[in-house]
Protein backbone atom coordinates (compact mmCIF):
# COMPACT_ATOMS: atom_id res chain seq x y z
CA UNK A 1 0.00 0.00 0.00
CA UNK A 2 2.88 2.08 1.13
CA UNK A 3 4.37 1.53 -2.67
CA UNK A 4 1.26 2.36 -4.18
CA UNK A 5 0.81 5.81 -2.13
CA UNK A 6 4.52 6.47 -3.04
CA UNK A 7 3.68 6.45 -6.87
CA UNK A 8 0.90 8.39 -6.54
CA UNK A 9 2.59 11.31 -4.82
CA UNK A 10 3.61 14.35 -6.86
CA UNK A 11 6.88 14.55 -8.18
CA UNK A 12 9.26 17.56 -7.21
CA UNK A 13 11.75 18.80 -10.06
CA UNK A 14 14.87 20.71 -8.57
CA UNK A 15 16.59 22.80 -11.05
CA UNK A 16 20.15 24.64 -10.53
CA UNK A 17 22.00 26.36 -13.11
CA UNK A 18 26.05 27.19 -13.52
CA UNK A 19 26.55 29.77 -16.19
CA UNK A 20 29.63 30.47 -17.77
CA UNK A 21 29.73 34.40 -19.39
CA UNK A 22 32.24 35.84 -21.46
CA UNK A 23 33.74 38.87 -19.79
CA UNK A 24 34.13 41.88 -21.75
CA UNK A 25 37.73 42.82 -22.36
CA UNK A 26 39.66 43.21 -25.25
CA UNK A 27 42.17 40.76 -24.26
CA UNK A 28 42.00 37.33 -22.57
CA UNK A 29 42.53 36.79 -18.78
CA UNK A 30 45.70 35.98 -18.29
CA UNK A 31 47.67 37.15 -21.70
CA UNK A 32 47.78 40.12 -23.97
CA UNK A 33 46.21 38.34 -26.63
CA UNK A 34 43.33 40.00 -28.22
CA UNK A 35 39.76 38.86 -27.90
CA UNK A 36 37.30 38.76 -31.09
CA UNK A 37 34.54 36.58 -32.35
CA UNK A 38 35.02 34.61 -35.66
CA UNK A 39 38.94 35.56 -36.25
CA UNK A 40 40.84 33.32 -38.29
CA UNK A 41 41.95 29.76 -36.37
CA UNK A 42 44.73 30.09 -34.38
CA UNK A 43 44.82 34.12 -35.20
CA UNK A 44 44.54 35.08 -31.56
CA UNK A 45 47.05 33.24 -29.70
CA UNK A 46 49.90 34.16 -27.55
CA UNK A 47 52.65 32.00 -26.04
CA UNK A 48 51.39 31.58 -22.71
CA UNK A 49 47.60 30.44 -24.29
CA UNK A 50 49.81 27.87 -26.56
CA UNK A 51 51.15 26.91 -23.04
CA UNK A 52 54.74 27.22 -24.08
CA UNK A 53 57.10 25.98 -21.42
CA UNK A 54 58.51 29.05 -19.25
CA UNK A 55 55.40 31.31 -20.02
CA UNK A 56 53.61 33.02 -17.11
CA UNK A 57 50.29 34.22 -16.40
CA UNK A 58 49.44 38.05 -15.86
CA UNK A 59 46.04 38.62 -14.25
CA UNK A 60 44.29 40.77 -16.39
CA UNK A 61 42.16 43.91 -14.14
CA UNK A 62 39.75 44.34 -15.85
CA UNK A 63 37.88 40.96 -15.87
CA UNK A 64 38.62 41.55 -12.07
CA UNK A 65 36.98 44.69 -11.94
CA UNK A 66 33.96 43.09 -14.17
CA UNK A 67 33.73 40.14 -11.54
CA UNK A 68 33.66 42.35 -8.52
CA UNK A 69 30.92 44.65 -10.73
CA UNK A 70 28.49 41.83 -11.43
CA UNK A 71 29.12 40.21 -7.98
CA UNK A 72 28.19 43.27 -6.25
CA UNK A 73 24.86 43.61 -8.67
CA UNK A 74 23.73 40.33 -7.81
CA UNK A 75 23.87 41.24 -4.03
CA UNK A 76 27.16 38.85 -3.32
CA UNK A 77 30.08 39.87 -0.33
CA UNK A 78 32.86 40.00 -2.07
CA UNK A 79 36.06 37.99 -0.81
CA UNK A 80 38.49 40.51 -0.47
CA UNK A 81 41.02 38.02 -0.63
CA UNK A 82 40.45 35.12 -3.57
CA UNK A 83 43.02 32.25 -4.53
CA UNK A 84 43.34 30.79 -7.90
CA UNK A 85 43.96 26.96 -8.46
CA UNK A 86 44.30 24.47 -11.62
CA UNK A 87 41.68 21.97 -12.66
CA UNK A 88 43.21 19.04 -14.05
CA UNK A 89 41.97 17.53 -17.21
CA UNK A 90 43.26 16.49 -20.49
CA UNK A 91 41.50 17.77 -23.70
CA UNK A 92 42.81 18.53 -27.44
CA UNK A 93 42.01 22.23 -27.09
CA UNK A 94 43.40 22.39 -23.31
CA UNK A 95 46.94 22.80 -24.11
CA UNK A 96 48.49 23.09 -20.72
CA UNK A 97 46.18 19.97 -19.19
CA UNK A 98 44.91 22.30 -16.70
CA UNK A 99 42.35 25.09 -16.53
CA UNK A 100 42.89 28.29 -13.98
CA UNK A 101 39.75 28.49 -11.69
CA UNK A 102 38.85 29.34 -8.61
CA UNK A 103 37.68 26.26 -6.90
CA UNK A 104 38.74 26.96 -2.73
CA UNK A 105 37.83 30.75 -2.47
CA UNK A 106 35.89 32.52 -5.56
CA UNK A 107 35.50 36.16 -5.84
CA UNK A 108 32.38 36.37 -4.85
CA UNK A 109 29.49 34.52 -3.00
CA UNK A 110 26.49 34.17 -1.23
CA UNK A 111 24.38 36.28 -4.21
CA UNK A 112 20.70 36.38 -4.96
CA UNK A 113 18.58 37.09 -8.15
CA UNK A 114 15.31 38.82 -8.50
CA UNK A 115 13.59 37.46 -11.50
CA UNK A 116 9.83 37.68 -12.69
CA UNK A 117 7.68 35.58 -14.81
CA UNK A 118 4.17 35.73 -16.06
CA UNK A 119 1.40 33.13 -14.82
CA UNK A 120 -0.86 30.99 -17.05
CA UNK A 121 1.14 33.32 -19.69
CA UNK A 122 -0.47 36.58 -19.09
CA UNK A 123 1.78 39.54 -18.66
CA UNK A 124 -0.87 41.23 -16.02
CA UNK A 125 -0.09 38.48 -14.06
CA UNK A 126 3.64 38.37 -12.92
CA UNK A 127 4.98 36.92 -10.26
CA UNK A 128 8.46 37.95 -8.81
CA UNK A 129 10.94 34.77 -7.72
CA UNK A 130 14.34 34.51 -5.99
CA UNK A 131 17.49 32.28 -6.78
CA UNK A 132 20.04 31.94 -4.54
CA UNK A 133 23.91 32.61 -6.12
CA UNK A 134 26.27 30.05 -4.66
CA UNK A 135 29.57 32.11 -6.06
CA UNK A 136 31.21 34.02 -8.92
CA UNK A 137 34.21 32.74 -9.81
CA UNK A 138 36.62 34.12 -12.68
CA UNK A 139 38.15 31.15 -14.90
CA UNK A 140 39.79 30.98 -18.47
CA UNK A 141 38.05 29.52 -21.30
CA UNK A 142 39.14 26.38 -23.46
CA UNK A 143 40.24 26.26 -26.99
CA UNK A 144 37.83 24.85 -29.26
CA UNK A 145 37.76 21.27 -31.14
CA UNK A 146 35.94 20.97 -34.62
CA UNK A 147 35.27 17.34 -35.53
CA UNK A 148 35.62 16.90 -39.67
CA UNK A 149 33.95 13.68 -39.92
CA UNK A 150 34.38 13.50 -43.82
CA UNK A 151 37.74 13.09 -42.79
CA UNK A 152 37.64 11.52 -39.32
CA UNK A 153 39.90 14.18 -37.86
CA UNK A 154 39.83 16.85 -35.25
CA UNK A 155 40.98 20.39 -35.83
CA UNK A 156 42.04 22.91 -32.54
CA UNK A 157 41.53 26.69 -32.43
CA UNK A 158 42.68 28.01 -29.59
CA UNK A 159 41.32 31.73 -30.25
CA UNK A 160 39.06 31.47 -27.41
CA UNK A 161 41.68 29.55 -25.44
CA UNK A 162 42.57 31.97 -22.36
CA UNK A 163 39.63 33.50 -22.75
CA UNK A 164 38.17 35.20 -19.01
CA UNK A 165 35.15 33.84 -18.28
CA UNK A 166 32.77 34.46 -14.76
CA UNK A 167 31.67 31.20 -13.67
CA UNK A 168 28.09 32.14 -11.95
CA UNK A 169 26.64 29.05 -9.95
CA UNK A 170 23.08 29.15 -8.97
CA UNK A 171 21.15 27.24 -6.15
CA UNK A 172 18.99 24.28 -6.86
CA UNK A 173 16.03 26.97 -6.05
CA UNK A 174 14.11 26.59 -9.22
CA UNK A 175 11.63 23.68 -10.43
CA UNK A 176 11.03 24.23 -14.27
CA UNK A 177 11.89 25.56 -17.76
CA UNK A 178 10.32 29.16 -17.67
CA UNK A 179 11.97 30.03 -14.46
CA UNK A 180 15.58 28.45 -15.51
CA UNK A 181 14.59 30.58 -18.70
CA UNK A 182 13.32 34.06 -16.61
CA UNK A 183 16.37 33.36 -14.51
CA UNK A 184 19.04 33.31 -17.12
CA UNK A 185 17.42 36.19 -18.98
CA UNK A 186 17.36 38.45 -16.19
CA UNK A 187 21.40 37.77 -14.94
CA UNK A 188 21.83 38.33 -19.35
CA UNK A 189 19.92 41.55 -19.09
CA UNK A 190 22.03 42.44 -15.91
CA UNK A 191 25.47 41.55 -17.48
CA UNK A 192 24.70 43.45 -20.62
CA UNK A 193 23.46 47.16 -18.73
CA UNK A 194 26.90 46.31 -16.72
CA UNK A 195 29.09 46.24 -19.83
CA UNK A 196 30.85 43.02 -17.70
CA UNK A 197 29.65 40.33 -20.43
CA UNK A 198 28.02 41.36 -23.71
CA UNK A 199 26.40 37.92 -23.37
CA UNK A 200 25.48 37.57 -26.73
CA UNK A 201 23.98 33.83 -26.39
CA UNK A 202 24.29 32.96 -30.10
CA UNK A 203 28.48 33.71 -30.11
CA UNK A 204 29.12 31.39 -27.07
CA UNK A 205 29.03 34.42 -25.07
CA UNK A 206 26.37 32.98 -22.53
CA UNK A 207 26.89 28.98 -22.07
CA UNK A 208 24.05 27.52 -19.48
CA UNK A 209 24.47 24.29 -17.96
CA UNK A 210 21.30 22.73 -15.96
CA UNK A 211 21.31 20.43 -13.26
CA UNK A 212 18.51 18.47 -13.11
CA UNK A 213 16.36 16.18 -10.64
CA UNK A 214 13.10 14.82 -9.31
CA UNK A 215 12.19 13.47 -6.14
CA UNK A 216 8.86 13.00 -4.04
CA UNK A 217 7.82 15.80 -1.13
CA UNK A 218 9.94 14.99 2.16
CA UNK A 219 12.18 12.95 0.34
CA UNK A 220 16.27 13.52 -0.44
CA UNK A 221 17.30 15.12 -3.51
CA UNK A 222 17.35 12.42 -6.88
CA UNK A 223 20.19 11.85 -8.91
CA UNK A 224 20.82 14.83 -11.04
CA UNK A 225 21.72 14.51 -14.48
CA UNK A 226 23.67 17.88 -15.78
CA UNK A 227 22.44 19.11 -19.45
CA UNK A 228 25.82 20.63 -20.96
CA UNK A 229 26.32 23.95 -23.17
CA UNK A 230 22.91 25.19 -23.65
CA UNK A 231 23.43 28.35 -26.15
CA UNK A 232 19.78 29.84 -26.11
CA UNK A 233 16.85 30.66 -23.76
CA UNK A 234 14.07 29.27 -25.48
CA UNK A 235 15.94 26.02 -25.69
CA UNK A 236 17.09 26.36 -21.78
CA UNK A 237 12.97 26.21 -21.23
CA UNK A 238 12.72 23.19 -23.47
CA UNK A 239 15.80 20.92 -22.28
CA UNK A 240 14.83 21.52 -18.40
CA UNK A 241 11.17 20.59 -18.71
CA UNK A 242 11.84 17.46 -21.20
CA UNK A 243 14.85 16.49 -18.45
CA UNK A 244 12.24 16.81 -15.68
CA UNK A 245 9.62 14.77 -17.84
CA UNK A 246 12.28 12.17 -19.20
CA UNK A 247 13.11 11.30 -15.25
CA UNK A 248 9.78 11.44 -14.10
CA UNK A 249 8.67 9.11 -16.58
CA UNK A 250 12.37 6.76 -16.07
CA UNK A 251 11.69 6.42 -12.52
CA UNK A 252 7.75 5.61 -12.62
CA UNK A 253 8.34 2.85 -14.94
CA UNK A 254 11.05 1.15 -12.32
CA UNK A 255 14.07 2.71 -14.31
CA UNK A 256 16.97 4.67 -12.57
CA UNK A 257 18.37 7.59 -13.50
CA UNK A 258 22.21 8.08 -14.34
CA UNK A 259 24.68 10.65 -12.99
CA UNK A 260 25.20 11.65 -16.18
CA UNK A 261 25.98 14.49 -18.68
CA UNK A 262 23.76 15.11 -21.32
CA UNK A 263 23.36 17.50 -24.35
CA UNK A 264 19.91 19.26 -25.82
CA UNK A 265 19.55 18.60 -29.61
CA UNK A 266 17.40 21.35 -30.50
CA UNK A 267 16.36 19.75 -34.39
CA UNK A 268 14.85 16.31 -32.01
CA UNK A 269 13.93 18.74 -28.88
CA UNK A 270 15.58 16.29 -26.37
CA UNK A 271 18.17 15.58 -24.27
CA UNK A 272 20.81 13.04 -25.55
CA UNK A 273 23.66 11.08 -23.48
CA UNK A 274 26.86 12.49 -23.65
CA UNK A 275 29.20 10.44 -20.84
CA UNK A 276 28.52 9.34 -17.67
CA UNK A 277 29.70 10.62 -14.51
CA UNK A 278 29.36 7.38 -12.28
CA UNK A 279 33.43 6.69 -12.26
CA UNK A 280 33.86 10.38 -10.93
CA UNK A 281 36.23 12.45 -12.48
CA UNK A 282 39.54 13.75 -10.22
CA UNK A 283 40.77 17.01 -11.42
CA UNK A 284 43.51 16.56 -8.70
CA UNK A 285 42.75 20.51 -8.04
CA UNK A 286 45.79 22.38 -6.42
CA UNK A 287 47.20 25.77 -5.82
CA UNK A 288 48.08 27.48 -9.20
CA UNK A 289 51.99 28.32 -8.19
CA UNK A 290 52.14 31.07 -10.16
CA UNK A 291 49.50 33.36 -9.56
CA UNK A 292 50.03 35.41 -5.73
CA UNK A 293 46.30 35.39 -3.99
CA UNK A 294 43.77 38.20 -5.16
CA UNK A 295 43.72 40.88 -3.24
CA UNK A 296 41.14 43.34 -3.20
CA UNK A 297 40.51 46.19 -1.05
CA UNK A 298 37.85 48.90 0.11
CA UNK A 299 37.85 52.43 0.95
CA UNK A 300 38.57 51.16 4.82
CA UNK A 301 41.45 49.20 3.94
CA UNK A 302 42.71 50.47 1.19
CA UNK A 303 46.55 51.64 2.30
CA UNK A 304 47.94 55.20 2.05
CA UNK A 305 50.94 54.65 0.47
CA UNK A 306 49.54 52.13 -2.34
CA UNK A 307 49.04 53.43 -6.14
CA UNK A 308 45.56 53.46 -6.49
CA UNK A 309 45.72 52.66 -10.10
CA UNK A 310 47.31 49.33 -9.08
CA UNK A 311 44.93 48.36 -7.02
CA UNK A 312 41.19 47.51 -7.23
CA UNK A 313 38.74 49.41 -5.02
CA UNK A 314 35.06 47.67 -4.16
CA UNK A 315 33.61 50.42 -3.13
CA UNK A 316 34.81 52.30 -5.96
CA UNK A 317 33.51 50.29 -8.20
CA UNK A 318 29.79 49.82 -5.98
CA UNK A 319 29.40 53.94 -6.62
CA UNK A 320 30.17 53.66 -10.51
CA UNK A 321 26.97 50.52 -10.82
CA UNK A 322 24.40 51.59 -13.22
CA UNK A 323 20.87 51.36 -12.61
CA UNK A 324 19.70 47.63 -12.76
CA UNK A 325 17.24 46.42 -14.92
CA UNK A 326 14.26 46.38 -12.14
CA UNK A 327 14.83 50.18 -11.12
CA UNK A 328 15.14 50.84 -15.03
CA UNK A 329 11.38 49.13 -15.04
CA UNK A 330 10.69 51.18 -12.21
CA UNK A 331 11.88 54.50 -13.79
CA UNK A 332 9.39 53.56 -16.96
CA UNK A 333 6.74 53.16 -15.20
CA UNK A 334 6.89 56.07 -12.78
CA UNK A 335 8.05 58.36 -15.65
CA UNK A 336 5.94 57.35 -18.50
CA UNK A 337 2.95 55.86 -16.41
CA UNK A 338 3.10 52.53 -18.31
CA UNK A 339 2.31 48.90 -16.86
CA UNK A 340 4.65 47.05 -15.36
CA UNK A 341 4.32 44.41 -17.85
CA UNK A 342 5.09 46.86 -20.30
CA UNK A 343 8.41 47.87 -19.38
CA UNK A 344 9.59 44.40 -18.85
CA UNK A 345 8.68 43.92 -23.09
CA UNK A 346 10.59 47.18 -23.76
CA UNK A 347 13.92 45.98 -21.71
CA UNK A 348 13.76 42.52 -23.35
CA UNK A 349 14.09 44.00 -26.67
CA UNK A 350 17.28 45.83 -27.07
CA UNK A 351 17.29 48.79 -28.02
CA UNK A 352 13.72 49.24 -27.41
CA UNK A 353 13.61 51.51 -24.52
CA UNK A 354 15.42 53.87 -26.35
CA UNK A 355 13.42 53.94 -29.63
CA UNK A 356 10.23 54.35 -27.29
CA UNK A 357 11.74 57.38 -25.55
CA UNK A 358 13.05 58.94 -28.56
CA UNK A 359 9.16 58.55 -30.04
CA UNK A 360 8.06 60.33 -26.79
CA UNK A 361 10.15 63.10 -26.85
CA UNK A 362 9.51 64.15 -30.49
CA UNK A 363 5.79 63.65 -30.53
CA UNK A 364 3.05 64.99 -28.92
CA UNK A 365 1.06 61.53 -28.18
CA UNK A 366 0.84 60.74 -24.43
CA UNK A 367 3.24 57.55 -23.57
CA UNK A 368 0.69 55.03 -23.05
CA UNK A 369 -0.58 55.73 -26.02
CA UNK A 370 2.86 55.40 -27.98
CA UNK A 371 3.47 52.31 -26.12
CA UNK A 372 0.48 50.43 -28.03
CA UNK A 373 1.68 51.29 -30.71
CA UNK A 374 5.52 50.45 -30.09
CA UNK A 375 4.41 47.29 -28.76
CA UNK A 376 1.37 46.24 -30.91
CA UNK A 377 2.25 47.65 -34.64
CA UNK A 378 6.10 48.01 -34.40
CA UNK A 379 7.14 44.85 -32.57
CA UNK A 380 4.77 42.78 -34.00
CA UNK A 381 5.73 43.94 -37.70
CA UNK A 382 9.64 43.29 -36.19
CA UNK A 383 9.03 39.57 -35.09
CA UNK A 384 7.17 38.64 -37.99
CA UNK A 385 9.75 39.54 -40.11
CA UNK A 386 13.09 38.49 -37.49
CA UNK A 387 14.18 41.99 -37.36
CA UNK A 388 15.85 43.52 -34.30
CA UNK A 389 14.95 47.23 -33.22
CA UNK A 390 18.13 48.49 -34.81
CA UNK A 391 17.18 46.79 -38.45
CA UNK A 392 13.46 48.91 -38.49
CA UNK A 393 12.79 50.31 -41.84
CA UNK A 394 10.71 52.70 -39.37
CA UNK A 395 13.17 54.75 -37.25
CA UNK A 396 11.39 56.50 -33.95
CA UNK A 397 11.07 59.72 -35.62
CA UNK A 398 9.76 58.63 -38.44
CA UNK A 399 6.87 57.04 -35.92
CA UNK A 400 7.11 60.14 -34.11
CA UNK A 401 5.71 62.06 -37.09
CA UNK A 402 3.15 59.56 -38.11
CA UNK A 403 1.54 59.78 -34.32
CA UNK A 404 1.61 63.61 -34.33
CA UNK A 405 -0.58 63.55 -37.39
CA UNK A 406 -2.67 61.42 -35.61
CA UNK A 407 -2.40 63.39 -32.19
CA UNK A 408 -3.34 66.84 -34.39
CA UNK A 409 -7.00 64.63 -35.87
CA UNK A 410 -4.99 64.91 -39.19
CA UNK A 411 -5.32 61.46 -40.04
CA UNK A 412 -7.27 58.54 -38.38
CA UNK A 413 -6.24 56.18 -36.61
CA UNK A 414 -6.69 53.64 -39.93
CA UNK A 415 -5.33 55.68 -41.98
CA UNK A 416 -2.31 56.27 -39.47
CA UNK A 417 -1.94 52.33 -39.78
CA UNK A 418 -2.54 52.14 -43.72
CA UNK A 419 0.84 55.09 -43.76
CA UNK A 420 2.79 52.83 -41.26
CA UNK A 421 2.33 49.45 -43.85
CA UNK A 422 3.79 52.43 -46.42
CA UNK A 423 6.24 53.27 -44.24
CA UNK A 424 7.41 49.63 -44.05
CA UNK A 425 8.57 49.38 -47.53
CA UNK A 426 11.43 51.94 -46.49
CA UNK A 427 11.17 54.23 -49.89
CA UNK A 428 12.07 57.01 -47.81
CA UNK A 429 9.00 59.18 -47.98
CA UNK A 430 7.67 61.07 -44.74
CA UNK A 431 4.21 60.35 -43.29
CA UNK A 432 3.04 63.99 -44.57
CA UNK A 433 4.23 62.74 -47.84
CA UNK A 434 2.48 59.27 -48.24
CA UNK A 435 -1.17 60.87 -46.68
CA UNK A 436 -0.83 63.37 -49.35
CA UNK A 437 0.42 60.50 -52.42
CA UNK A 438 -2.69 58.24 -51.10
CA UNK A 439 -5.23 61.43 -49.78
CA UNK A 440 -5.65 59.97 -46.45
CA UNK A 441 -6.28 63.31 -44.58
CA UNK A 442 -9.37 63.55 -42.88
CA UNK A 443 -12.56 64.78 -44.23
CA UNK A 444 -12.54 68.27 -42.52
CA UNK A 445 -15.90 69.45 -44.33
CA UNK A 446 -19.03 68.64 -41.82
CA UNK A 447 -21.37 68.99 -45.06
CA UNK A 448 -20.04 66.27 -47.41
CA UNK A 449 -19.42 64.19 -43.59
CA UNK A 450 -22.98 64.54 -42.77
CA UNK A 451 -24.41 63.39 -46.58
CA UNK A 452 -22.55 60.20 -45.79
CA UNK A 453 -23.65 59.69 -42.51
CA UNK A 454 -27.07 60.10 -44.10
CA UNK A 455 -26.37 57.84 -46.30
CA UNK A 456 -25.63 55.19 -44.17
CA UNK A 457 -28.58 55.73 -42.40
CA UNK A 458 -31.26 55.89 -45.09
CA UNK A 459 -29.68 52.06 -46.02
CA UNK A 460 -29.49 50.37 -42.86
CA UNK A 461 -33.20 50.52 -41.28
CA UNK A 462 -33.01 47.67 -39.93
CA UNK A 463 -30.07 48.93 -37.60
CA UNK A 464 -31.58 52.45 -37.18
CA UNK A 465 -34.93 50.80 -35.80
CA UNK A 466 -32.35 48.82 -33.47
CA UNK A 467 -30.58 51.42 -32.43
CA UNK A 468 -34.00 53.33 -31.81
CA UNK A 469 -35.42 50.80 -29.53
CA UNK A 470 -32.41 51.36 -27.20
CA UNK A 471 -29.78 49.01 -28.58
CA UNK A 472 -26.82 51.28 -28.69
CA UNK A 473 -24.17 49.03 -30.02
CA UNK A 474 -25.11 48.73 -33.23
CA UNK A 475 -24.48 52.31 -33.53
CA UNK A 476 -20.75 51.01 -33.90
CA UNK A 477 -21.56 48.91 -37.06
CA UNK A 478 -22.93 52.40 -38.48
CA UNK A 479 -19.45 54.40 -37.85
CA UNK A 480 -17.58 51.09 -38.81
CA UNK A 481 -19.75 51.39 -42.28
CA UNK A 482 -19.10 55.58 -42.46
CA UNK A 483 -15.60 54.98 -41.68
CA UNK A 484 -15.69 52.51 -44.79
CA UNK A 485 -17.88 54.65 -47.24
CA UNK A 486 -14.75 57.48 -46.14
CA UNK A 487 -12.06 54.89 -46.54
CA UNK A 488 -11.06 55.90 -42.67
CA UNK A 489 -10.66 59.48 -43.49
CA UNK A 490 -13.07 60.42 -41.15
CA UNK A 491 -12.83 61.26 -37.18
CA UNK A 492 -14.71 57.87 -35.44
CA UNK A 493 -15.36 60.71 -32.45
CA UNK A 494 -16.87 63.39 -34.79
CA UNK A 495 -19.06 60.51 -37.02
CA UNK A 496 -20.52 59.34 -33.40
CA UNK A 497 -21.79 62.74 -33.05
CA UNK A 498 -23.44 63.24 -36.26
CA UNK A 499 -25.05 59.73 -36.38
CA UNK A 500 -26.98 60.15 -33.34
CA UNK A 501 -28.02 63.70 -33.57
CA UNK A 502 -29.51 62.27 -36.79
CA UNK A 503 -31.25 59.58 -34.97
CA UNK A 504 -32.85 61.52 -32.70
CA UNK A 505 -33.99 64.02 -34.89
Amino acid sequence: MQANQKSLAPWVPVVGLEIHAQISSNSKLFSGSQVQFAAPPNSLVSFFDASLPGTLPVLNRRCVEAAVMTGLALNCSINKKSLFDRKHYFYADLPAGYQITQQRVPIAVNGSLSYSLCIDNKMSQMVTKTVRIKQIQLEQDSGKSLHDDTRSQTLVDLNRAGVGLMEVVMEPDMCCGEEAAAAVRELQLILQMLGSSQAVMAEGQLRVDANVSVHHPGEPYGVRAEVKNINSIRFLAKAVDYEIQRQIEELEKGGTILNETRAFDSKLGCTVPMRDKEGKQDYRFMPEPNLPPLILYDTKSLPANLNHQQVVNIDWIHERLPDLPSVKRAKLVERYGILPEHSFTLLNEDGLTEFFENVVKETQMKPKKVIGWILNDLLSYLKQHSLTVKESPVSSFLLADLLNLLEKKEISSTAAKQVLVELWKGEGKTPLEIVKEKKLELIQDQNELEQICQAVIDGQENEVMAIKAGNRKVLNKLIGLVQRETQGRSNPVLVKQLLEKKLSE
